[in-house]
């Protein structure tokens, strides 16, 4: 196999050249190509027109949520806007889905407000571009279908739970509340919100429930047009004539709060140290777990629609490469939004061609209509937010999770405050722990062992030599005990066998161990089987192993127990370990007699 790789520098590019073997070739592009690349080989006018229209409509639902997530995260509206532009192009450029729409999204909110609270924008900004090389890491190493077995129970405990907290975090401009700081922790911030209550400004509330208000009540009317939108617009004109017009200086809007600026981002420096990375890893990892799940749970659920299947780990490639490069433009975090990728399917978008169409409308509304930005009143954005976080809530899952299992109940619960009262990273390891613990519990659960003696019942069995069993019970000769393992043979049924056998407290000539129905074994289960054939080697007690399929056979190969108990010893059925024992038994009766 040939391999070449040559680097050629010119004065602006750097191009690697890379020369495979023609089957690796044809291996890399199938499983890292972008999906765009794909899609436009069938491209058509028809497809352009419809990507066209929806590209459009998502641009302008994307718009006030661009705002809302930027401002809520501790940074400049600006930075919402440009992270949907830049990651929202890259995601649709170099994603594995046809449909997915990227950008900033509620679920970061928490995450990079206490990071910008504790770190900075600078540490923000390093967080992002190594969760980045984390997420790119992922998909290199085709981890994309893994982060799909993280148990449903978690992911709502902790989407619930974020929900909650956005929840939290828009109380203070909802209501307008006079607060000079509001506390990152929620307790705090909850205690502090009841201590300030008294300062609730009238004109702030009534422009924060009339949008909600308008932004339920918009789908009824038409489904076509953003409910956000129409908010925004039509209370921005009414706090703009109620400022300039009937003189009431009590409505916030976003420029009284920030500055911002209508042009191109520049490209900023971000200082890398190895202490920063230290310092930063945790946040980072979260950052780059949380894309991960929303990104390939958005790209699963537009999968269910469209009826096409996403290449996971390219769109976790594309996630990372966005999480790269928009810092370096002043960006914040970016995945996959559910919302917008459903818009968008909804409106006739079937190629990445309408998220690259998405991207560019919302840099022409930055460039020339950023200005009217500033009149936005922070109230309208407080309800757009309060909007996204019940539809992010989860609730109807989350009660129909409630009422399952135990075990499932004190994940969701257990996931869910955690997520609330500390922070995502803590809820997602400990989640995971519990749910790990309840499986193995089920799992031992549903596992037994049986003893029989005198006569063995395999009529209803499928195992046999000739494979066709009717009516058949098998005749135990006295000196033989039979044991059946029904379910894996590790750590926990192994000590349940232990016990058995004291139990039972039995000496016979020869001890047959059916294990046709055990599926695999851990190193806990060879270790007890090995002491197992050890004390019976002491007893003079032959072990014979029944049923053992092939898995289980390449462990046991592995380990001692073919040379304590005898390769002949481990037969493939129940017939073949019958006679053998009844012959050993009959031949210590000779050798006695």
């Amino acid at each position: 196999m040939n391999r070449i790789i040559s680097v050629h520098f010119s004065t602006y590019f750097i191009t690697f050249q890379i020369e495979l073997s023609y089957p690796m070739q044809l291996r890399f592009l199938q499983d890292f190509r972008p999906t765009l690349f794909g899609s436009l080989k069938t491209y058509n006018r028809q497809k352009f027109m419809a990507d066209l229209m929806s590209g459009l409509i998502v641009g302008i639902v994307a718009l006030p949520l661009a705002i809302a997530f930027g401002i809520s995260s501790g940074v400049t509206p600006e930075k919402g806007l440009i992270t949907a532009i830049i990651a929202g192009f890259i995601i649709s450029f170099l994603g594995g889905s046809s449909v997915q729409i990227g950008g900033p999204t509620g679920a970061f909110i928490v995450i990079v407000y206490g990071i910008v609270e504790k770190y900075g924008v600078q540490g923000l900004a390093i967080a992002t571009v190594m969760a980045g090389v984390m997420l790119m890491a992922m998909g290199f190493m085709k981890l994309g279908s893994v982060i799909k077995f993280i148990p449903f129970p978690i992911i709502v405990g902790f989407t619930s739970g974020i929900a909650l907290t956005i929840l939290s975090t828009q109380i203070k401009d909802f209501f307008g509340l006079q607060l000079d700081h509001v506390p990152s922790n929620f307790i705090e911030k909850m205690g502090a919100y009841f201590h300030h209550f008294k300062t609730v400004n009238l004109w702030s509330t009534v422009i924060g429930v009339v949008s909600v208000l308008i932004i339920f009540l918009t789908p009824k009317v038409s489904k076509k047009i953003p409910g956000s939108l129409i908010a925004i617009i039509v209370m921005t004109v009414l706090a703009y004539f109620m400022r300039h017009h009937w003189d009431v200086a009590s409505i916030e809007t976003i420029g009284d709060r920030y500055e911002i600026n209508a042009q191109l981002p520049k490209v900023a420096p971000i200082g890398f140290s190895i202490d920063s990375i230290r310092l930063l890893f945790p946040s980072a990892f979260t950052i780059a777990m949380l894309g991960a799940i929303e990104s390939l749970l958005s790209a699963t659920v537009a999968d269910g629609v469209t009826g096409h299947r996403h290449n996971s780990n390219m769109e976790l490639i594309a996630q990372g490469a966005a999480n790269v490069v928009t810092p370096f433009f002043g960006g914040i975090p970016a995945t996959g939004a559910i919302a917008r990728t459903m818009t968008n399917i909804n409106n006739g978008g079937r190629t990445p061609v309408a998220g690259i169409i998405h991207a560019v409308v919302l840099l022409l509304i930055l460039l020339f209509l950023g200005n009217l930005t500033h009149h936005i009143p922070m109230a309208c954005l407080a309800g757009v937010l309060v909007v996204v976080s019940y539809n992010m809530s989860e609730w109807r899952n989350f009660l129909s999770l409630a009422k399952q299992s135990r075990s499932t109940l004190i994940v969701l619960l257990v996931t869910f405050l955690l997520t609330v009262i500390f922070d995502l990273t803590i809820a997602i390891e400990i989640g995971l722990l519990l749910s790990i613990f309840a499986f193995m519990k089920r799992i031992n659960e549903s596992s037994s062992i049986s003893h029989s003696l005198k006569k063995l019942d395999i009529s209803k069995e499928i195992e046999s030599h000739s494979g066709n069993l009717k009516d058949e019970v098998l005749e135990i000769p006295q000196g033989v005990d039979v044991y059946e393992i029904d379910g894996p043979f590790f750590f926990g049924i192994a000590n349940k066998f232990d016990e058995l056998m004291r139990e039972i407290g039995d000496k016979p000539k020869v001890r047959i161990i059916r294990m046709r129905k055990v599926p695999f074994i851990d190193s806990t289960g060879l270790n007890n089987l090995e002491n197992l054939c050890k004390n019976a080697q002491k007893e003079k007690i032959q072990i014979i192993l029944s049923g053992v399929n092939q898995n289980v056979r390449q462990s046991l190969d592995k380990s001692k127990v073919p040379a304590l108990v005898g390769e002949d010893n481990i037969c493939d059925h129940i017939h073949a370990a019958m006679a053998k024992a009844t012959a050993m038994v009959r031949k210590k009766e000779e050798a006695r007699g």
